[in-house]
């Protein structure tokens, strides 16, 4: 297993880590993920450790806590050999004080996390979504005390724009707080729009991209082609409006590159489409999920051997889109873009 540096930390963590949606399954949208009880979770986890995967991802929303719970089992008596990752922030009950990252919400809920999981720290804690109602001078502080309490080792963010990244950063700076090293994104080969601002900001400001979804919310699992239609036991029949849209066309063209490469490669579609994340400006983790043994051992295959730059540039252009503005002149016109050369994946 490779390992890499969160952004500009000193943590290395595994270039593929686990995610654990799937652990406990309850609620209208988990319970579709996967139902993993804690007997199954610790076989995913011998699994995971077996192949140098120690990082183990969850959030205080997924199956309303059963999820950290059931990570906190799995890994008993073996916690010194695991990286633990959670987020908080998203509503988790109807209370005034149940949603965001005010300082009484974000104490409270590192002690719950801290206590569902079962340990006495949390190796990185993401907020899970920007607050508006919460000046980011309080949210930054909140962290930094925590993180000098000993209770985090690491922060980040997910879902923020970039503006919203930036003006944490600099509150951070300005007041000489712990600053965030890790920006949990959604980026696959049908949903690239990572590129056009988070990139640049993670590579500019130091920030390690954990990438969630990385089978485009289960379209990139090759099960889905031009002219065939969705399995009938696939959880995008429940799920689909929880993700990001995707074009039929976009996806249709992807899927066609991705099953050429994996015939040349002999690998699954699946896996060529997490190895070209990997490889991705920025990428410090790939988050794979698996509902069973099968699943995990054949995500794990995704690393270990590499596409060629002709296999790279087939993908690249099948899952280009037009940039949005005001991104497209610097991608298009040659006059812009000597003022901002484009990063390369």
């Amino acid at each position: 297993m490779e390992y890499r540096n969160l952004g500009q930390s000193g943590l290395r963590v595994p270039v593929l880590s686990f995610g654990a949606g799937t652990f406990g399954g309850s609620g209208p949208l988990f319970s579709h993920w996967g139902t993993t009880d804690v007997e199954e979770a610790r076989r995913l986890v011998d699994i995971c450790l077996e192949a140098g995967v120690n990082l183990f991802d969850t959030a205080d929303v997924y199956s309303a806590g059963a999820s950290e719970e059931v990570l906190g089992e799995a890994i008993k008596g073996r916690r010194g050999d695991v990286l633990i990752s959670t987020k908080a922030s998203l509503p988790t009950g109807d209370g005034p004080n149940d949603w965001g990252s005010s300082r009484s919400r974000l104490i409270a809920s590192v002690e719950a996390a801290l206590k569902r999981l079962g340990t006495d720290h949390i190796d990185i804690f993401q907020l899970h979504a920007f607050d508006a109602s919460t000046p980011v001078e309080e949210v930054v502080s909140t962290l930094d005390g925590l993180v000098q309490d000993g209770k985090l080792r690491y922060i980040g963010v997910s879902n923020f724009s970039g503006w919203q990244i930036m003006k944490s950063l600099a509150a951070a700076e300005k007041h000489g707080m712990t600053r965030y090293v890790a920006n949990q994104v959604y980026y696959s080969l049908v949903g690239r729009d990572y590129e056009w601002d988070l990139m640049p900001l993670g590579k500019d400001q130091g920030l390690g991209a954990l990438v969630w979804s990385p089978l485009g919310w289960g379209r990139l699992t090759g099960k889905i082609s031009r002219g065939k239609p969705l399995p009938e036991g696939s959880r995008l029949h429940e799920t689909a409006d929880f993700g990001p849209p995707v074009e039929d066309e976009l996806l249709y063209r992807v899927v066609d590159a991705l099953q050429v490469v994996a015939d040349e490669t002999g690998k699954t579609v699946p896996q060529v489409a997490i190895n070209w994340l990997t490889g991705r400006s920025t990428v410090s983790s790939v988050i794979i999920g698996a509902r069973n043994e099968e699943q995990l051992r054949q995500n794990l295959g995704a690393v270990g051997w590499s596409l060629t730059p002709e296999q790279i540039g087939r993908l690249d252009a099948a899952s280009s889109v037009t940039a949005p503005y005001p991104h497209f002149p610097y991608r298009r016109q040659e006059g812009f873009a000597r003022l901002n050369p484009p990063i390369a994946g």
